[in-house]
């Protein structure tokens, strides 16, 4: 499959198509929060994102920073070239609970060490994500957990017809 015709971004914003591969880690200034049941579930300052070619940023927030019993184990793990090892996790927020709708790294690859201890959470599942003050959009495709904002353009892995990029 031929590579996609990447967009120009605008001043201010970000191609993904010049993000790396392997993959790049780095902090995240901005306020990253997570809402689920009506009930804001997750909050920091310290959030990292993952930034790998064709994909919107993954963001990992700190175990830490979510509320008490809003995570648990879930079934299913899968296995990243780069991070390693991945255990999932269920998300509650109120009375609503997004099965397997997290994961983590809990013994990541060399090179990947800031994802210890941290959480990515899929955005479509959950009642808002934010990065700053913008509501993220999820990535498109129900495999990948990438935060569309305003700030990256695309076009983004994940869609129909995207597998082979």
């Amino acid at each position: 499959m031929r590579r996609p015709r990447p967009l120009v971004p605008s001043p201010g914003q970000e191609s993904v198509w010049d993000y790396p591969r392997p993959p790049k880690v780095e902090p995240v200034a901005a306020r990253i929060t997570v809402r689920l049941g009506g009930q804001l579930i997750a909050d920091t300052r310290d959030a990292v994102r993952v930034l790998e070619t064709s994909h919107p940023p993954v963001y990992y927030l700190p175990i830490a920073d979510f509320t008490a019993g809003s995570l648990s184990d879930a079934p299913g793990s899968s296995f990243c070239e780069f991070k390693g090892a991945a255990r999932y996790l269920d998300v509650r927020g109120g009375a609503q609970t997004a099965a397997g709708a997290a994961w983590n790294y809990p013994n990541p690859s060399r090179g990947f060490e800031m994802l210890a201890d941290r959480v990515a959470v899929y955005a479509g599942p959950m009642d808002e994500c934010t990065v700053g003050d913008e509501v993220v959009t999820p990535q498109p495709g129900g495999f990948y957990g990438g935060w569309v904002t305003s700030t990256v353009v695309g076009p983004f892995k994940g869609a129909p017809g995207t597998l082979g990029w």
